[in-house]
């Protein structure tokens, strides 16, 4: 049994798509997919839009349907490396 670096080497962070995803679809309006991925300031303006016209439920569905649909490498490298806040 071979012990290679690939297998048991460094770890890359954990990718967040599915759960930010499922996130954002569910709890969208709450902003809850922001926080989870670290964007505080977003997450808040999330809500304030949602109480003020509605608009946070339907950005969260919008956001976490492609945070879903785009590929592991890619989502990793948008919102978790390259830190946009916004769809």
């Amino acid at each position: 049994m071979e012990n290679t670096q690939s297998e048991f080497g460094t770890s890359k962070p954990e990718n967040k798509k599915v759960v930010a995803g499922i996130f954002g679809i569910l709890l969208g309006a709450l902003g809850i997919h922001k926080f989870y991925l670290g964007y505080t300031k977003e997450g808040i303006i999330q809500i304030l839009l949602n109480l003020l016209c509605g608009l946070g439920s339907l950005i969260g569905l919008i956001e976490g349907i492609i945070y879903l649909t785009k590929t592991d490498e890619d989502f990793y490298q948008t919102y978790q490396v390259g830190r946009k806040p916004w769809f």
